[in-house]
């Protein structure tokens, strides 16, 4: 097939391009190389073009069979560089796609768009809970617990019809992103895949939680762990989430699917720093106690309809996976 990666220069988008490559496919990849400076020139294969620039888009999308969606801010912006890269972006290519009558796009999206997850309590049930209370972080209570009884709730596996309740800038353009998809695939009879993606590591990542233990333990500094260290996270290896969005380039589903990208592997965030600082021969992770408030406690997204329906299932373990991460350049 003939696709088009936006964000072909970044950290995914550049494994991706590579894979369908490899796979086959006809590729063209734009990337606007923000962070690059003005005189940077892209990879063989990368036009310089700013999806929001309609006409720089137009004669890219002659003839293509499916859009990989991967450009935009993700880290360390401002809330107006979300809107404007990531929201903006997103509704100028897909009316550029809708006048080049392309009917797919495969959009990289975040399980950053759920915000907190989903919990139970023995005595209350399934439960989405809000902020934790400030007394309670304080005091060194970091689990969610049930406002009328007090009973400490424990987490859940998220599946995809789970609310979108975001936290910060960047998660609420990733639901913006999501909804002028489904909005343009119901004008257009479009269909729209929608990546929900743990946290991606590997070879040339530099966001993130891992992004940042990679940069302390190589300047020898120890990682310093917020709270208790017994946060609970899923991290996905780029060459598994660059193998499902193959897959989701290859299969083509119908309307508007949102789809979970995860390891399946549940891992504390003081095991991710202490398997990268053991690799690493570093200085062990210190667990500080310090906290933020609107920062999730617990969230782990359930895999199974990206296995049914994608016929994925991540074959890199964390502990495997972070251990190779940590020793990079």
């Amino acid at each position: 097939m003939r696709v088009l990666v936006t964000g072909a220069a970044g950290f995914l988008g550049g494994h991706l391009r590579r894979a369908l490559l490899a796979t086959g496919h006809q590729v063209t990849g734009v990337d606007l190389l923000r962070d690059h400076g003005p005189d940077a020139r892209p990879p063989e294969g990368v036009e310089r073009v700013d999806v929001r620039d309609a006409e720089g888009l137009a004669p890219l999308l002659d003839g293509v069979d499916v859009v990989c969606h991967f450009a935009g801010v993700t880290a360390g912006a401002r809330a107006a560089d979300f809107a404007s890269h990531n929201d903006v972006g997103t509704a100028v290519l897909l009316g550029a796609m809708e006048r080049a009558r392309v009917g797919r796009l495969v959009l990289a999206s975040s399980v950053a768009v759920y915000g907190e997850g989903r919990y139970r309590g023995v005595q209350s049930g399934p439960f989405f809970p809000n902020l934790r209370r400030r007394a309670d972080l304080d005091r060194g209570m970091f689990d969610h617990r049930a406002p009328h009884t007090g009973e400490i709730l424990t987490w859940e596996p998220v599946g995809e019809d789970a609310p979108l309740r975001p936290r910060g800038p960047y998660a609420a353009s990733k639901v913006a992103q999501e909804n002028y998809a489904l909005a343009w695939g119901l004008a257009t009879g479009g269909a729209v895949t929608a990546l929900r993606m743990h946290n991606v590591y590997g070879a040339g990542a530099r966001a993130g939680l891992v992004g940042w233990l990679h940069a302390e333990l190589a300047q020898g500094r120890a990682p310093q762990v917020f709270e208790d260290g017994g946060q609970i996270r899923d991290f996905v290896h780029v060459r598994d989430a660059v193998a499902a969005t193959v897959a989701a380039v290859e299969r083509s589903l119908p309307g508007f699917v949102a789809l979970n990208i995860a390891s399946g592997q549940p891992i504390t965030v003081w095991e991710v720093a202490s398997i990268m600082s053991r690799a690493r021969s570093g200085p062990a992770p210190v667990v500080t106690g310090r906290y933020r408030i609107g920062d999730v406690r617990h969230f782990v997204a359930d895999p199974e309809k990206a296995r049914r329906v994608l016929d994925f299932t991540a074959s890199v373990a964390p502990a495997q996976g972070l251990a190779e991460f940590a020793v990079t350049d």
